[in-house]
């Protein structure tokens, strides 16, 4: 039945006594009886309702969401107070809440809620950026790893910004690396590209504010900006800067299908606030990888070199710096291999005083400065003198110690003439296990104005070995009680052990002597080099008697 076709409601003679109060109400008031007729409405409620004026029909005037909370409010009498009630009218949204009045009517409060639903969403859809922020921060942040940080920003903005992302790294080349997300798909690539031919992308990989993505029109991207697993036309694309501290990250070039809504100004705003996170941590990521590859490249100059066999004698290393997470130190040793068979090989083992890299740098400049005076290295004490000079000459306030080991063969014997530079003297490791300590001393390097030293000539039979090691060994703390040395005679006592043993296996022995002397206790920076005659047929060539240890002045 339509309402023209309804019998019209009897008007009720009287307003219920409700005072006047409610007229002054700052919102709409509607009063209607039981039976669904308005019994008055202030001029809020007629303004928000017109046609609402006492005796009319509730559902003429009201939506029809109103008109059915009216009946339940009403079938539920006042023993239960009802809730307020939600709904759209015209362009607005309404919440109306009810309360009883006399006479089984019920007054309705009904208020427009449109700005505050708006607010609302607005409050949650940026709760859900600022989230999504955060969480993008820390996933960026979670790994200095290059590629990782690409990975992280381009499948981010795909899942996010919008349906697939692509990151071009800077390039000084033509030639610019490509991280590519569509979906759950990642993919890396090396294209050769000419950026002046995007819209927009030469002035981001500058690092200029990017233009509005209105003004880019997608049919002039290029098939390398695509994704494998991007489908459909592109509708819309955006590109923004990624910037970094003084210099562009890169570029972020964000894709829509031509199925979803263009970006608006605010989602190119947003894009670039994501991008300002993703450039920081990308080049946060390149500066680590550029100091890595420096550090790499720095640190192999620096690194204790790998021995082997020269010239039909075995020469072995080993190094432990005093903190596990050093790889370098004070100590170091170096074999510069002679020219032939019939050169002298010059092998030296030295202590820097101090620890870590600042030891390791003068370190380095010792083992430069030695490699230097090569062609002087069968003179030892002029080496020495020479480089006492070069000591004293730098900014460097720091000492060394070191011995010198000139070591050549002949038929079945070993030569060595050892001298030492304020460092413990050599040990030498005969066949039938008796040790011998090389009577060579002298004064440590960069110091004093000149330094003094003796050279010992020692002779090796085949399987006997020199032992050549820093105070770290001897001077290692350890025990029961963690407090006592190793000392000189635990050292011999080892290498009793090794007689007739390769190079390797005397090092490794002493090391292991060492370590468990140690068991973790902090100590100092550990080197040790064995140089062995091998067990080998002896070249053909004139041979010489085995001499025991003797000092040359």
């Amino acid at each position: 039945m339509t309402t023209s076709e309804r019998s019209p409601r009897p008007v009720r003679s009287r307003t219920p006594s409700l005072g006047d109060a409610w007229l002054q109400a700052p919102c709409p008031v509607l009063v209607v009886d039981p039976a669904g007729t308005v019994v008055a409405a202030n001029a809020r409620a007629t303004a928000l309702f017109p046609g609402a004026t006492g005796g009319t029909w509730l559902p003429d005037v009201v939506p029809d969401w109103l008109a059915r909370a009216h009946r339940t409010v009403v079938a539920g009498g006042e023993g239960s107070p009802p809730g307020p009630v939600r709904g759209p009218h015209g362009p607005d949204i309404l919440e109306a809440h009810a309360t009883h009045g006399p006479n089984g009517t019920v007054v309705w409060w009904p208020s427009v809620v449109t700005d505050r639903s708006r607010a609302r969403a607005a409050l949650r859809s940026e709760r859900e950026r600022n989230a999504f922020l955060t969480d993008a921060s820390t996933q960026l942040l979670a790994s200095l790893n290059l590629e990782r940080c690409m990975e992280v920003t381009v499948r981010l903005a795909a899942e996010h910004l919008a349906d697939a992302a692509v990151l071009v790294a800077p390039s000084p080349g033509k030639r610019h690396r490509l991280t590519l997300a569509a979906g759950d798909a990642v993919a890396h690539g090396s294209v050769r590209i000419d950026p002046a031919t995007v819209p927009g992308l030469a002035e981001a990989l500058r690092g200029f504010p990017p233009l509005p993505s209105r003004w880019i029109d997608p049919a002039l991207l290029p098939g390398w900006a695509l994704p494998d697993g991007f489908t459909g036309p592109v509708g819309s694309v955006a590109i923004t800067p990624l910037p970094g501290p003084g210099f562009p990250a890169g570029a972020l070039i964000l894709l829509r299908r031509g199925d979803r809504a263009a970006f608006d100004s605010f989602e190119e705003q947003f894009a670039r606030v994501f991008a300002s996170r993703a450039g920081a941590a990308l080049s946060a990521a390149r500066m680590y990888r550029e100091q890595s590859e420096i550090t790499t490249t720095l640190m192999a100059e620096l690194l204790p070199p790998e021995l082997r066999h020269v010239h039909g004698v075995e020469f072995a290393g080993g190094y432990r710096a005093a903190q596990d997470t050093d790889r370098v130190g004070g100590d170091f040793y170096e074999v510069h291999p002679g020219a032939g068979p019939q050169d002298e090989t010059l092998a030296v083992l030295g202590d820097v005083c101090g620890k870590g890299l600042d030891a390791a740098v003068l370190t380095g400049k010792i083992r430069n400065t030695l490699h230097a005076l090569l062609p002087m290295a069968d003179d030892h004490q002029r080496v020495l003198t020479l480089l006492n000079g070069a000591l004293l000459g730098s900014r460097h306030t720091r000492f060394a110690s070191l011995v010198l080991a000139s070591v050549r063969r002949r038929g079945d014997t070993t030569h060595l003439r050892l001298t030492c530079a304020g460092h413990p003297a050599p040990l030498i490791v005969r066949n039938d296990g008796t040790v011998h300590e090389a009577r060579t001393r002298g004064t440590i390097v960069g110091v004093l104005p000149e330094v003094t030293s003796t050279t010992a000539e020692v002779e090796l039979r085949p399987g006997e070995s020199c032992l050549l090691f820093t105070d770290g060994v001897t001077e290692a703390r350890g025990g029961p009680l963690g407090e006592v040395m190793f000392d000189d005679e635990r050292l011999r006592a080892a290498l009793c052990e090794c007689a007739g043993m390769p190079a390797e296996a005397i090092v490794e022995r002493v090391q292991l002597r060492v370590a468990e002397w140690l068991d973790d206790q902090p100590h100092d920076d550990i080197a040790v080099m064995a140089i062995t005659a091998p067990h080998l047929p002896a070249p053909e060539g004139r041979g010489t008697s085995g001499k025991d240890v003797r000092p040359t002045a």
